[in-house]
């Protein structure tokens, strides 16, 4: 009984894991060990250690794909991404959310600004701003579209659930609790004033995206800008 929480046990217990798994590794489900032997896009202030040689920088992401009236407006989003550069293992996690790897074969995926983690370079990329709903998201206004080959790490409050969308059997979601979506879906954004009955919240809580055609969709048992609320 004499090692019962010792601090060797709990070193043995939690140390970090070569698994074997590639340049993208679940260290734990809410952290994520990359293997980097080049370069990498990952959420600007997800670093929480690394080891080896590895350069970061902030990226103006708002220069890549969205006009420049935009970019005065918006410019607190405009460095949510940053270059990881180098050799070495980097370690990401956002606020204890749960991590999800996507290897994207060809597909293209919509992810929330919120809940985007990390990405291979290799994978093309644009930013689509969500006018519509500006005010009502919770610091999600923009999302991202990944296209082609390669990995990206995804992020929930909790376990994600995954709706299938299909043109008799459209989705509705709150745009607040909405983590990503596959590339042939266009979400439209519709009000329902009954609904805010029901919420009591602010002017925006009646706003919904409906998904339509095929696909998927995947939600977060949680609303994205509650934590105020929470704590």
């Amino acid at each position: 009984m004499m090692n019962r929480y010792s601090v060797n046990e709990f070193v043995e217990a939690t140390k970090q894991q070569d698994k074997g798994e590639g340049l993208f590794e679940l260290e734990t489900p809410r952290l994520l060990e990359i293997n980097l032997d080049n370069q990498v896009w990952a959420k600007t202030g997800a670093m929480i250690s690394y080891r080896g040689k590895i350069k970061f920088e902030r990226e103006g992401i708002l220069e890549h794909g969205i006009g420049k009236m935009f970019k005065k407006a918006f410019s607190g989003e405009g460095t949510a991404l940053m270059k990881a550069t180098g050799n070495g293992k980097l370690y990401l996690a956002d606020q204890g959310k749960k991590i999800s790897i996507l290897q994207l074969n060809g597909e293209s995926i919509y992810v929330s600004g919120n809940d985007i983690l990390a990405f291979e370079p290799s994978l093309d990329w644009d930013i689509k701003l969500m006018k519509k709903i500006a005010g009502v998201l919770s610091g999600g206004l923009f999302n991202i579209r990944l296209e082609g080959h390669g990995m990206v790490a995804i992020t929930s409050h909790y376990e994600p659930l995954t709706l299938l969308v299909t043109p008799h059997n459209p989705v509705y979601t709150d745009p607040n609790a909405t983590v990503a979506w596959s590339g042939d879906l266009q979400p439209e954004f519709v009000a329902d004033v009954s609904f805010k009955t029901f919420v009591g919240r602010g002017s925006g809580d009646s706003l919904q995206m409906k998904f339509t055609g095929n696909g998927f969709v995947v939600v977060q048992p949680y609303e994205e800008g509650r934590s105020s609320d929470d704590s």
